[in-house]
């Protein structure tokens, strides 16, 4: 099975047609039919590991300040109780009960896979560990390659929103140097199966501009860890949303 990196945008992306959406959708179809997906979502950025064991995982709308469309949207898919309890094991995570699908993962799938049919758990991100350590657990999840699961990361290869509002606001939307720079330097480090770059770059001054929190950025790196150096790698998706949001998916694999 591929592993896959998306990323994931605005929200609106889940209810507008557009050039990302379309994109999702595209991506969907790029991707064989899997047994369970393992979602990797920058909006489960806790101090912790943890996995969803819900049997039916509640559709969070984690943001503010949308239209009651977005709001209204729900993202049936079921849980799957023994693969959460297999992964907390490899991973030495601990199962929660009291999240669900935020957006980060129920936005994209709702394209990827639009009739919710396959079993979701997602994974979360513990804050405290380092870049190489995430590395290093996406590593771990590697087996469930070859049991059919889809390993998904759902962040944004830049991610400043800050800088992004307030140029949209003024109608500036090109790109700055930093954010270009940093899309770059991950993508070549991304092709190479350099994970020891990808870890570093985030500490860099790009990285910094680029990711004032690295939540976005770690999604990253599980699908990397993820990835066998023998995987080809794929762009299906490359672009700046507001200027300075990277929008790059990947498919390793």
């Amino acid at each position: 099975m591929p592993v896959v990196f998306v990323g994931h945008g605005s929200p609106m992306n889940a209810i507008e047609d557009n050039r990302w959406s379309r994109g999702f959708r595209s991506l969907g179809g790029l991707l064989p039919e899997p047994k369970a997906i393992l979602s990797v979502s920058a909006h489960w950025y806790v101090a912790g590991t943890f996995t969803t064991g819900g049997d039916r995982p509640q559709t969070i709308h984690d943001f503010g300040g949308f239209p009651r469309e977005l709001y209204e949207m729900q993202y049936p898919a079921p849980g799957d109780p023994r693969l959460a309890e297999r992964v907390a094991q490899m991973l030495g995570a601990k199962v929660a009960t009291d999240w669900g699908l935020d957006h980060g993962t129920w936005s994209v799938l709702h394209h990827l896979r639009p009739k919710a049919e396959v079993p979701v758990v997602q994974l979360s991100i513990d804050g405290r560990l380092p870049p190489s350590a995430h590395v290093e657990l996406g590593r771990a999840l590697s087996p469930l390659r070859d049991e059919n699961v889809l390993i998904i990361g759902s962040g944004n290869l830049t991610h400043n929103l800050r800088h992004a509002f307030t140029s949209y606001h003024r109608g500036d939307t090109s790109t700055p140097q930093w954010a270009a720079q940093f899309d770059a330097d991950a993508a070549k480090a991304v092709e190479q199966h350099d994970h020891a770059a990808l870890a570093r770059i985030a500490g860099e001054q790009n990285g910094r501009l680029s990711h004032p929190t690295p939540d976005h950025y770690y999604p990253l790196l599980y699908a990397a860890g993820a990835s066998s150096p023998e995987d080809p790698v794929r762009f299906p998706i490359a672009g700046f949303d507001m200027g300075s949001l990277s929008m790059r998916s990947i498919i390793f694999g």
